[in-house]
């Protein structure tokens, strides 16, 4: 952020170095080109006089007057004050070149007749006036910008905010549905359970620290995925069938924001098994250049009228995150198939711009409802 306005702030100035050349230097070639033999000593006894009142009055008004009563409200004084300078500073160069035209006499120099001084004070006079809007223009539009600036940046400091609090509510959220799953493989084998709160232990130290960065590397994603799963598999009845499928390389350093993926695992374990009928969950993340796919398919077996699980939080957060930490950059489809069987979920994260396509987002309100947390 300083290299970048350092940069604008180097180009500010050669903006104002180039511009003031030009306008010093402009009386000087046309006096040259119109039949006038003057030189640089002339030109700086009198040629330029006017170009130095208007930096006088644009950079008074730029750096004084502008900040310290326009910008407060105090517009009043802010005209007065501009009235008073154009005043001073038509009345020092109306002496200066009085005082370069004797000079020119007392050197025995032709004194040319033109029109009337006062018409040159009142060109000079609405110049000056244009040259203070210039000066307010300018200063309202690095103004403006640096207002922009801030806006984003609070925007920016705002969703990061939002997306650390979102995190931090996933924690509890995940903690409870895995401690409830060992709560239920207590009461049938204690040996499980005690190897379940092995590998909680080591889903937790993932969820404790790589939770609290903004993004982690897609392998080790996909490690805690792995430990998840497997914890989940030591519960699984006979009646189950689990397929996983992991095409990610072993080493990937694709950034990706962490827990992306778990509340849509998490939803095939509680909703895709039934204690009683044949159920399958599919589960196969993959990545390709540019993108990342998390696809989920399991049976699909409604809740009944007393089932009271599931309060919609873990999707809800899903959704949410998606918006904040890929705006237009990910795909998300999921819903119940048309014979009721199987529930999908399919989310695709495009990990660079350039890879982006024309992104659609399908959030389940034009297919069947899906099931939720």
């Amino acid at each position: 952020m300083k290299h970048t306005d350092t940069h604008l702030r180097l180009a500010e100035i050669a903006i104002h170095v180039i511009g003031w050349g030009i306008v010093f230097g402009f009386p000087f070639l046309m006096m040259n080109r119109s039949g006038f033999n003057i030189t640089w000593p002339d030109y700086l006894r009198h040629g330029c006089i006017v170009p130095l009142s208007f930096l006088v009055v644009f950079y008074v008004n730029y750096f004084l007057l502008i900040p310290c009563y326009l910008f407060t409200g105090r517009t009043r004084q802010y005209i007065i004050y501009n009235v008073l300078l154009v005043a001073a500073v038509l009345a020092g160069a109306h002496v200066w070149q009085e005082a370069a035209l004797h000079l020119g006499q007392a050197r025995r120099e032709p004194r040319r007749i033109g029109p009337p001084r006062w018409l040159f004070m009142l060109r000079d006079a609405f110049s000056m006036v244009l040259t203070i809007g210039l000066s307010a223009a300018i200063r309202l539009s690095r103004r403006w910008m640096q207002a922009e600036e801030a806006r984003r940046e609070a925007e920016k400091s705002r969703a990061e905010a939002e997306l650390k609090n979102l995190r931090n509510q996933l924690n509890p959220h995940f903690l409870l549905n895995t401690l409830n799953n060992i709560y239920a493989l207590i009461a049938f084998d204690a040996d499980k359970a005690q190897a379940a709160v092995q590998e909680l232990s080591r889903l937790l130290r993932h969820v404790l620290y790589e939770n609290q960065q903004s993004s982690v590397a897609l392998a080790k994603e996909m490690d805690f995925i792995r430990n998840y799963i497997e914890l989940m598999r030591i519960r699984l009845a006979a009646n189950v069938r689990l397929e996983t499928q992991f095409d990610v390389r072993p080493d990937s350093r694709t950034p990706i924001a962490p827990l992306i993926f778990i509340s849509l695992i998490e939803n095939a374990f509680k909703h895709g098994i039934s204690p009683t009928q044949p159920s399958f969950i599919r589960i196969r993340l993959s990545e390709s250049p540019g993108r990342v796919c998390c696809d989920i398919a399991n049976s699909h077996h409604p809740k009944t009228q007393a089932d009271k699980s599931g309060s919609g939080i873990g999707l809800e957060q899903v959704q949410r995150r998606l918006d904040l930490a890929y705006p237009g950059r990910y795909e998300w489809q999921k819903g119940v198939s048309p014979d009721g069987t199987t529930y999908r979920s399919r989310l695709v994260l495009y990990t660079q711009d350039t890879a982006l396509p024309t992104a659609r987002r399908q959030d389940g309100k034009d297919t069947d409802q899906p099931l939720t947390h």
